[in-house]
């Protein structure tokens, strides 16, 4: 069976991770995400936030996201890895330059029948949601945890105020990262030297620097470096996913 039948080529789920870098790294997580939804937004792609969790300071230490539309694959593959950004944050008094990271992870979606999940080998728990929402968020238990018995994989979803919804949301997150373990298992089997680049083995390696003393990106894997950051974070990307599917296809 070939990988096109294996996995969705029209939705993947994404998850940012806030790093090294504490309050700073949060704020770069909710940069990132910002760049990848106006880049979805220019595609016309749809957005659904699955999870999120914010920091103190207006970041997030993790948001969890489904990105749907034509190519969305192709185009978002390579970006699971590290990504680093080197600026001055608004919490430095002392105008140092500080350097953080984010992780990322693209999660392509199983095709139908590709992944099933017995009712027995999950243990679901519901808690009340925290963070944006006001009191009614707080005042039912929404929110969803599900841990997957046979493999340890917990994942949660507490981002909308309907139980069912959240449960759905969890079991589509559990569901990609069930099926990126499974992915990841065949490819270390089959030895191939050449490297995935669909959200697995990417997360330990940097990949890319935002450096915005020098206004520049660069992408450490084709060593190639852009100019106006700014611009890149309000989502063009596609001259760097362009020179991405070029030279790492």
């Amino acid at each position: 069976m070939s990988k096109t039948n294996l996995y969705k080529t029209d939705s993947v789920i994404m998850e940012i991770r806030a790093g090294v870098g504490g309050e700073e790294a949060a704020l770069f997580a909710q940069d990132l995400f910002r760049m990848y939804s106006k880049y979805a937004e220019n595609k016309n792609w749809k957005v659904k936030i699955l999870d999120s969790r914010p920091s103190d300071l207006g970041g997030l230490k993790q948001i969890i996201f489904q990105i749907k539309g034509k190519d969305v694959l192709s185009k978002l593959k390579y970006e699971g890895g590290v990504h680093r950004v080197q600026r001055i944050p608004k919490t430095e008094k002392g105008n140092r330059i500080h350097t953080s990271t984010c992780s990322v992870a693209v999660l392509p979606e199983p095709g139908e029948a590709q992944i099933k999940i017995s009712p027995s080998e999950i243990k679901m728990e519901f808690f009340k949601a925290s963070g944006p929402g006001g009191q009614y968020v707080n005042k039912r238990q929404t929110a969803v945890r599900i841990l997957h018995l046979p493999t340890g994989i917990v994942v949660s979803s507490q981002t909308s105020r309907n139980l069912e919804e959240n449960k759905k949301a969890a079991l589509r997150i559990l569901t990609a990262k069930l099926f990126e373990k499974q992915q990841k298992e065949i490819e270390s089997k089959m030895m191939n030297e050449r490297k995935s680049q669909i959200g697995r083995g990417e997360r330990a390696e940097k990949i890319r620097t935002y450096n915005f003393p020098q206004d520049r990106v660069t992408d450490h894997r084709i060593k190639k470096t852009w100019h106006k950051i700014e611009k890149i974070l309000d989502g063009n990307l596609d001259p760097i996913i362009e020179k991405l599917q070029k030279n790492l296809a």
